[in-house]
């Protein structure tokens, strides 16, 4: 295991290759114009921490498999004892993948774009006989928050707070609609990875593709961070739960904040099942404007932790000591 997490963490010591010191500071977290979990904004201070510039890629979690062994969640059959009465056939080794439907589908009902795909892997991001040849610096997707978490502990860093992430995908900006100011396509040009066209059935991929970019395609925040918006969906740290039951007065400020707890953040409607759900942040690849606007930095979802899809990664932090 590496041992990075030190006291080499200090403002003026990069602690490892392409990472980058966020200075902390306070922010506008949320916003009261979008989604109602998104609500209130509310005013957070942050300590600077050092973070990766790029989203995990599949070289790099495949050099971790090599050296410990490990095998992600989606490889591996689901306990049926945590499932009761769930189909037998979805509790083999699998994973979501984005399954775009022929024509116009019921956007309420996401099982119209969404599949379990038996043997759907890192290695095989649309199941068997897809491989990662031509992908090895697209982002690592397909893995649940039990495999971020191995990586991170191995690599000797840390998953970033849900403030953490959405200050450093700011870039500096302060309320600003995207990562980049107020227009989604300044001067027509398309500044990450998101979806074009009619979701869910036809992209157009008018800013070159269809699923994952390579990672650092698209241009950096104010920080100099790349795909903090769009691409794939970043896991962190924090239990999910509303802003609104975040408990404080009015007139303060939220310093350094965690999220919920366990408890407070299963979804009890996952096939009967309480399944606790983590923060993920940035949108995806999929995000659209006629769709899941959420390629914004105060955009927020619940993921449950033992879900693995095609458009999940993340990347990591290492916080100064003190």
């Amino acid at each position: 295991m590496s041992t990075l997490r030190s006291s080499l963490a200090t403002p003026d010591r990069p602690p490892a290759k392409d990472m980058v010191w966020i200075p902390g500071g306070t922010f506008l977290m949320g916003s009261d114009h979008h989604y109602e979990e998104e609500a209130p904004a509310h005013r957070v201070r942050v300590d600077g921490f050092w973070i990766d510039r790029y989203p995990v890629t599949n070289a790099q979690f495949q050099k971790f498999v090599k050296t410990t062994g490990h095998v992600t969640v989606a490889e591996q059959s689901a306990n049926p004892a945590d499932y009761p009465g769930a189909d037998p056939t979805l509790l083999v080794p699998s994973s979501i993948v984005f399954t775009p439907p022929s024509g116009p589908v019921d956007k309420a009902n996401h099982y119209n774009w969404w599949t379990y795909v038996r043997g759907a892997s890192w290695r095989h991001p649309e199941g068997k006989g897809s491989s990662l040849k031509g992908r090895e610096n697209h982002p690592v997707v397909h893995v649940a928050y039990a495999d971020v978490l191995a990586y991170a502990q191995w690599i000797g860093k840390e998953l970033p707070r849900e403030a953490e992430w959405e200050f450093a995908a700011r870039g500096g900006l302060e309320e600003k609609e995207f990562a980049w100011g107020d227009d989604l396509y300044p001067d027509s040009k398309f500044m990450a990875n998101t979806f074009q066209g009619q979701f869910p059935y036809h992209n157009s991929a008018a800013d070159g593709y269809d699923r994952t970019s390579p990672v650092g395609n698209f241009p950096a925040n104010g920080y100099g961070l790349y795909d903090m918006i769009g691409n794939v969906w970043e896991w962190t740290e924090d239990w999910y739960q509303q802003h609104r039951q975040i408990q404080k007065p009015a007139c303060c400020t939220l310093d350094n904040p965690r999220g919920g707890s366990q408890q407070t953040s299963p979804d009890p409607s996952i096939a009967g099942v309480a399944i606790p759900r983590k923060v993920v942040k940035g949108g995806s690849f999929l995000c659209a404007p006629d769709y899941c606007r959420r390629y914004r930095p105060a955009a927020r979802m619940a993921q449950g932790i033992d879900t693995s899809t095609c458009h999940m990664v993340f990347l990591c932090i290492i916080r100064s000591p003190g």
